[in-house]
């Protein structure tokens, strides 16, 4: 059952592709990341984000002050991709998904997850 879904626009990087929330039949929720595209970069992360997606130079940083919760290393820059939500976390406190370079503190790209 999906639960969330977005669409990945650009910040540092050019960034596009969907990203979906989904939970499977045994309880378990998965975020996928489907046809995306980005650039290769150094320490990126998928994050959970508490705050809002921001179009332009003005949403590069945004997610760095806000609560987030790290999915892991991104597993390439191209392609689809899935990431366990531990069970303990609430998804109701993450309004986005954020593509995040923790080496320099920026987005690479992000999406608004929408129900």
């Amino acid at each position: 059952m999906q639960l969330a879904v977005g669409t990945l626009i650009s910040h540092e990087h050019a960034t596009t592709g969907t990203v979906r929330i989904v939970r499977q039949p045994d309880g378990a929720r998965l975020l996928s990341l489907e046809n995306l595209a980005t650039s290769n970069g150094p320490d990126v992360h998928v994050w959970l984000s508490a705050a809002h997606v921001v179009e332009g130079t003005a949403g590069w940083f945004t997610a760095g002050s806000a609560d987030y919760n790290d999915l892991g290393l991104i597993k390439g820059n191209l392609g689809n991709q899935i990431y366990q939500i531990p069970a303990d976390v609430d998804l109701s406190k993450y309004r986005s998904v954020d593509l995040w370079c923790a080496q320099f503190s920026v987005s690479f790209g992000a999406a608004e997850l929408a129900p």
